[in-house]
């Protein structure tokens, strides 16, 4: 089967739930394993999403393995390809707005961090006031996906928002202990709110690729920025 893109840890119970209640799949719960049908499948992923797709794959890749299937459902090569939609990064405008109408302060600065730093979620939501050297204005963190580490400069703007946050341990004592996935519906809610469209909390990333490039940085310093491996980069 194609690859399909790993779950973090902490999250796998939450996304399989949200895809057991996914309407696409009304047709399939009733069915006995032996009985379904290609015909089945190719309904569910007609009228479903990406995640209809991803979860589909999953759960027959999971049956062939535990014998409960004596063949494959759908041949590889029939299964629709998944096509995710273009990203884009959230726009100063846009960023200002979600900023402004916050109310909650470790939100608000979270949002802020992530606009200045264009990390991801979790490396922000885990950082410590020790990540940073005020001496020479430095901001540094193992990346949480591949371990690698960061290292960026930040100007006086970033280290007045800094000097908000707690000047011992956790910088978001409350971020950290709640899910990826509730911080980016959390952020959701925001641009709902707000009528802004297609970006999520991960376009910050994007935001900031895009900064770079407009004003001339070196690909390879925006990679180590980002990681190497950052579809933001590629994309900007």
């Amino acid at each position: 089967m194609d690859e399909i893109p790993k779950l973090k840890t902490g999250e796998t119970q939450h996304r399989w739930l949200t895809a057991i209640k996914d309407k696409a799949f009304a047709s399939l719960r009733n069915l006995v394993v032996l009985e379904t049908q290609a015909e089945h499948f190719l309904k569910v992923l007609e009228n479903g999403s990406i995640s209809t797709n991803i979860y589909v794959r999953r759960s027959h890749n999971f049956a062939l393995d535990m014998n409960w299937l004596p063949w494959p459902v759908l041949p590889k090569k029939r299964w629709p390809a998944i096509k995710f939609k273009d990203k884009r990064g959230i726009t100063l405008t846009e960023h200002l707005a979600i900023v402004s109408r916050e109310l909650n302060p470790e939100l608000k600065a979270f949002y802020q961090l992530a606009w200045h730093l264009g990390a991801a979620q979790s490396d922000i939501a885990f950082l410590e006031a020790e990540n940073i050297d005020w001496e020479h204005s430095v901001i540094s963190f193992a990346r949480k996906k591949t371990g690698s580490i960061a290292l960026m400069r930040f100007d006086e703007e970033m280290a007045e928002l800094v000097h908000s946050l707690p000047d011992s341990g956790p910088l978001f004592p409350y971020l950290r202990t709640v899910r990826a996935s509730d911080r980016a519906t959390e952020f959701h809610q925001r641009c709902v709110g707000l009528n802004i469209k297609g970006v999520t909390l991960h376009s910050c990333r994007y935001a900031w690729a895009e900064r770079a490039k407009t004003a001339g940085y070196p690909e390879r310093f925006a990679q180590e920025a980002l990681g190497h491996n950052s579809k933001a980069v590629h994309r900007a």
